[in-house]
């Protein structure tokens, strides 16, 4: 729901915890105070100051603060000022159906449906250089607004994988899952969204809420279930919690790709977060992407120490 997200806990000790994140719709905005609507009707001030960055589609200001508009803002250290707000940003994500000569057809995968994707001439040329591949088949990531017409893209997410959405390298079956693991963590899903994480390796059988057709990734991860908790740990900010998994995350599995924002990630999507999840760790939404660690284990906060 939209709102006020709980803090968990930090998934290893001296890691730094997550930020403060308050989601809602727009109802005014000055230079000092942002003033947003939760979904249960109740408003909530965001204090402002002239450093707090705003995102609608790019670098933005008090004039993209517009009554109506769905917002996402992180607080500073201190939970006390917004330090970055995002603007009806959204992302779409999964495999092109077919193309036309503004717009894309994409299937985001059994749980998230399947969405037409406006690419204006404004943002073609940037979304061709990491994108080649616009052809019915191959996949597709990219950081869009929303409009009235449904998303319009304004930049990748990450750089488009080389190889087919059904030709996976898959990791050797035979390989030993590690205690903990590294590669990238992305987000999916509304602004509205609490804390959670889309996980690629859900088991199928069962109460546990894995796709039966959901692909083997190229990264070695163990089963989970709906419910079971992951130890995120964000290597750029160094931020860490123990984060609930709501969703299958199949169309993650299908990304054999890399994230470069502090160094260069092994290959694979380990994990999907919400919004609130994904800026809470210190991720920031427009950037697509963090180096991420990735703890599996019942006892996290033990377990944990071993990082």
């Amino acid at each position: 729901m939209l709102g006020a997200f709980p803090l968990p806990s930090a998934a290893h000790p001296g890691a730094r915890p997550l930020l403060r994140v308050l989601t809602g719709s727009i109802l005014d905005a000055s230079p000092h105070l942002l003033v947003l609507r939760t979904a249960g009707g109740e408003e909530r001030s965001v204090p402002m100051t002239s450093a707090t960055a705003v995102w609608h589609g790019g670098r933005g200001g008090l004039a993209d603060l517009q009554p109506g508009r769905e917002a996402i803002a992180r607080l500073d250290d201190d939970g006390l000022v917004a330090e970055r707000v995002w603007v009806d940003i959204t992302r779409v994500t999964g495999t092109i159906l077919d193309c036309g000569p503004e717009s894309v057809n994409v299937d985001m995968g059994p749980h998230r449906g399947r969405v037409r994707v406006v690419i204006p001439p404004q943002a073609l040329g940037q979304v061709l250089v990491r994108h080649p591949r616009m052809e019915p088949g191959y996949l597709i990531d990219v950081i869009c607004v929303r409009s009235p017409a449904g998303p319009s893209a304004v930049r990748p997410g990450t750089s488009q994988p080389g190889h087919r959405a059904d030709d996976i390298a898959a990791s050797d079956p035979g390989t030993p899952t590690p205690v903990t693991l590294q590669g990238t963590a992305t987000w999916f899903g509304d602004l509205a969204a609490e804390l959670g994480a889309a996980y690629p390796a859900l088991d199928p059988e069962g109460e546990a809420g894995g796709c039966v057709d959901a692909p083997s990734g190229c990264a070695t991860l163990p089963y989970l279930s709906i419910g079971s908790d992951v130890a995120v740990s964000n290597e750029c900010s160094q931020r860490s919690a123990a984060i609930p998994v709501v969703e299958c995350g199949c169309v993650a599995a299908r990304y054999c790709d890399r994230c470069v924002e502090c160094g260069t990630s092994p290959r694979g999507r380990l994990v999907e977060l919400t919004p609130a999840a994904f800026a809470g760790l210190g991720g920031d939404l427009e950037s697509g992407c963090f180096n991420v660690k990735l703890h599996h284990g019942a006892a996290v906060g033990e377990e944990a120490e071993r990082w």
